[in-house]
């Protein structure tokens, strides 16, 4: 059976799309769309394959796939926005907005360190009811409670899931509403952009049904951190129900197009502005994406480094240029904007690998895009 693939590419950048159908071709790829915009202009923008798994139902421009952590370079868009209403900016405690953060010594964890990773609550080691990651507020609560698994600011590690309850209840405390909401209401309704971190129901027909990797990531040795984030029954709630889809979960379960997603992240590579509009002032900008943190990751086997809730481009996956920013999802999707090119890719896809990081299906596109510069 020939594989559908739809849109275009701009004269010089047809590599591009041979790499796209490859993937397809050669390496088992179902369904996924990939979009480029350089100077804020799309000079790719390609869906091809299946949004079902039994490949009767063409993927297309319309067609909505979670990102799952790719969700986080978005969101932390929308926390830089709030925070650039606090007088200290990221350097502000979490609990001066939250002050039931402050249980269990951690009245002096900033903004900023949680945000990057630093603040020891990568999951619940200990026994909850999964159900609890489906009741936000909740969640968020017993998150706040919690003791930190390693001293604030002293080393980092990837927090897969409860970063999004925490980033999301600092940016409700600080804005009145939920993140999902200021998101849709702020940027994506007023610029047409097709993405969405709380779905509505009457959206949920559009979206494509994912295919779950068939072997679990390599995480190394499972120290104590891991387990929590990663290696527990706990660790997650059931993913794609409806009710997931509708909730907000600002680490994980944002929805969108490869171009809805190129659209926000296009703010990485022109100082915060989406659409030539600021979301993020130019000089809290620099503090979201400057580096808060490098080194061997406590929950990824990997070197990694963050801003404010962005991966930097520490392990040479988002390309070439060191000062790119980007993120990856569970499964594959990834996001990246080069701000010295004013570049931006990204790549959804609804096969999931076990690739945690930098995905080759993905990295194979970003590298044929600079080969076509």
């Amino acid at each position: 059976m020939s594989v559908p693939v739809s849109g275009h590419v701009a004269n010089g950048f047809e590599p591009v799309r041979e790499v796209f159908e490859a993937n397809f071709a050669d390496n088992g790829e179902l369904g996924a769309g990939f979009t480029v915009l350089l100077d804020g202009q799309p000079v790719v923008d390609l869906a091809g394959g299946w949004a079902d798994r039994q490949s009767t139902r063409p993927w297309d421009a319309e067609t909505l796939v979670p990102i799952y952590s790719t969700t986080k370079g978005v969101a932390a868009l929308v926390l830089g926005a709030h925070v650039a209403t606090l007088a200290h900016g990221y350097e502000t405690p979490v609990a001066a907005v939250w002050p039931e953060f402050a249980a269990n010594g951690k009245d002096a964890v900033t903004i900023g360190q949680l945000a990057s990773h630093q603040a020891g609550l990568p999951g619940f080691p200990d026994e909850i009811d999964p159900d609890l990651w489906l009741d936000p507020p909740a969640c968020a609560a017993a998150l706040a409670d919690l003791a930190p698994m390693w001293p604030p600011g002293s080393a980092h590690g990837y927090h897969p899931l409860s970063w999004g309850y925490l980033v999301g209840e600092i940016v409700r405390r600080i804005a009145g509403q939920t993140l999902g909401t200021w998101l849709r209401e702020t940027v994506c309704a007023p610029n047409g952009i097709d993405f969405h971190i709380g779905l509505p129901a009457s959206e949920h027909q559009r979206c494509a049904d994912v295919q779950r990797p068939k072997a679990l990531p390599e995480l190394g040795e499972m120290t104590p951190p891991r387990r929590a984030a990663f290696g527990t029954k706990w660790a997650a709630p059931n993913r794609g129900g409806a009710i997931w889809r509708e909730i907000e979960i600002p680490s994980a379960n944002g929805h969108g197009t490869a171009a809805s997603v190129a659209a926000l992240y296009d703010a990485y590579a022109h100082g915060g502005a989406v659409a030539g509009s600021p979301v993020v002032p130019a000089g809290l900008f620099d503090a979201l994406t400057r580096s808060r943190t490098e080194g061997p990751d406590l929950v990824l086997p990997l070197h990694t480094g963050f801003g404010a809730g962005i991966m930097r481009n520490t392990h040479g996956f988002f390309g070439p240029n060191p000062a790119t920013l980007g993120h990856c999802g569970w499964g594959g999707s990834m996001a990246i904007a080069d701000p010295d090119r004013h570049l931006t890719c990204a790549y959804v896809m609804n096969k999931q690998s076990n690739v945690l990081v930098g995905d080759p299906r993905a990295v194979r596109l970003v590298n044929a895009v600079y080969g076509c510069l």
